[in-house]
């Protein structure tokens, strides 16, 4: 919808795509006057025949396109202006990403969001030095450390994580020291093996992708970083923000929900377990 919405431009990141109804609407807002503007990573792991094929396809149609550059180990971000709508995403533009993964997305329409969103674009599409602007756009490398590390430490009552796997030992150790100081730390995912007193569970009935915390029930982030060295110091990775009650509260909501499902399949599991255990033999 939101690129059929589309009247005057369209600037989006690419890391993964493969859906044919959002190629079609974005050469039919072409067709209609709408600039489109397209960066595509510089490759990914196993897909890039289908990159390379997407821009070539993208080029035909009048996208013009753009492609990262390669001194960052991997370009990951998932995002995409519309006119004046910033859509910052935990997925990407893929049939396994949106129908059969656990993800969201955020949508602001925020002046200082979409000012800094639109600052990387054109810093990454003319491969020149991005310098982050706001303390709510998390850019990594620039930013991602810092506004996370704030993030984290700003939590009094609560913090629930969705995140495929946290190893960043800087990142852990907060989470710690938040556990350590009554805040209730629950983490869907996976945590390294020093994550003391956070409480962790894999993610029951589908698989996981989104990275988000949710701070409080008051303020969330979402983005494509993990809390990872890797994708937090050497990555280019997108995130958000977003101080909104409303929004938090909804995705904390979900994660309530999955954070049950899951350990109602935890427990199913150690019941199978036990049951296939051999009776045990009593010498009298």
């Amino acid at each position: 919808m939101a690129i059929k919405r589309a009247k005057k431009t369209i600037d989006i990141v690419i890391f993964r795509f493969d859906r044919p109804e959002l190629e079609k609407a974005l050469a039919q807002a072409v067709a209609r006057g709408v600039v489109v503007r397209a960066l595509v990573a510089q490759t990914n792991r196993g897909g890039e025949k289908r990159l390379r094929k997407l821009e070539m396809t993208f080029l035909e149609k009048g996208v013009t396109v753009c492609r990262t550059a390669d001194d960052l180990t991997r370009y990951h971000g998932k995002m995409m202006i519309a006119d004046n709508d910033l859509y910052v995403l935990g997925f990407n533009f893929t049939e396994l990403d949106i129908n059969r993964s656990r993800s969201f997305g955020v949508i602001t329409r925020e002046a200082v969001l979409l000012k800094a969103a639109r600052a990387l674009f054109e810093s990454d599409s003319t491969r020149q030095p991005y310098e982050p602007t706001s303390d709510r756009f998390v850019v990594s490398p620039e930013s991602s450390r810092s506004l996370l590390s704030a993030f984290i430490k700003g939590a009094k009552k609560e913090l629930l994580i969705y995140d495929p796997k946290i190893s960043d030992k800087t990142m852990v150790k907060l989470l710690r020291e938040r556990a350590a100081a009554g805040v209730s730390v629950k983490v869907i995912g996976q945590v390294m093996k020093n994550g003391n007193g956070i409480e962790a569970r894999k993610l029951a009935g589908t698989r996981l992708h989104v990275r988000a915390i949710i701070r409080d029930r008051k303020t969330l982030f979402l983005g494509s970083q993990s809390l990872r060295r890797l994708q937090i110091d050497g990555r280019r990775e997108i995130g958000v923000i977003a101080p909104h009650v409303k929004v938090a509260t909804a995705v904390a909501r979900i994660f309530d929900q999955d954070w049950e499902k899951s350990a109602k399949k935890e427990e199913k599991k150690k019941d199978e377990k036990k049951a296939e255990e051999p009776a045990g033999v009593l010498a009298v």
